[in-house]
């Protein structure tokens, strides 16, 4: 039986339609929060950054444009994040919050590879459009999987060591401090893995070219 022609989508092409909502929906928030901060202070940080993620959910249900159910769990999280940092009247459960639900979704993710239904495939198919053919490869599947695996390990680093750094600056250090050390700590980590994923997603396509030319 012959094998059905295949033909998948530049790399260029996917990162164009991926960088829209990552700048709005982990770049921009990052930055509103940084520059409230810092000429407003902390509870204003809070506010405006609460207000940016509900903005861009009630943009898109005026233009009715499809909401990512990424941005719903993004809306939901600030706003419990929000009640008990301003309830607590402290920045470390702002921070710490959040890393308790992602070592979760690590979790989550380690769980989704057993059952075999790969979570950052469907994560994935939030920001970008993959041809079902593509996604039936057995080839894909298994880069899925093992990319899954891959951010779960990432994911679970990077909170274990911000609610480290969270409680040890919150003892005898200074919310700047905790901010450079963990944002730094993390970039590395995350664009590490970012790099890795995505020259392996490239190679993935290039023999899958070859295999289907």
């Amino acid at each position: 039986m012959n094998h059905p022609t295949v033909t998948l989508p530049r790399l260029t092409a996917l990162a164009r339609q991926a960088a829209p909502r990552l700048l709005e929906g982990v770049v921009a928030p990052l930055a509103v929060f940084y520059l409230a901060m810092v000429v407003l202070g902390f509870k204003w940080a809070l506010a405006l950054t609460v207000a940016w993620v509900y903005l861009g959910v009630a943009w898109r249900l005026v233009k009715r444009v499809k909401v990512p159910a990424t941005m719903y769990l993004a809306a939901f999280a600030i706003t419990i994040r929000a009640i008990v940092a301003f309830w607590t009247g402290t920045w470390m459960w702002f921070f710490i919050q959040p890393e308790m639900g992602t070592i979760c979704i690590s979790i989550a993710f380690l769980a989704s590879v057993r059952l075999n239904r790969p979570l950052v495939q469907k994560l994935t198919l939030d920001y970008i459009h993959l041809p079902s053919a593509v996604l039936k490869h057995e080839r894909v599947r298994r880069f899925f999987a093992r990319i899954t695996l891959l951010w779960a390990f990432v994911l679970l680093m990077n909170s274990t060591l911000s609610i480290f750094l969270a409680v040890y600056e919150s003892i005898g250090g200074s919310l700047g401090a905790f901010m450079i050390m963990r944002t730094s700590a993390v970039a590395v980590i995350s664009g590490t893995a970012i790099v890795f994923s995505i020259l392996a997603f490239k190679r993935l396509l290039r023999r899958l070219h070859v295999a289907h030319a």
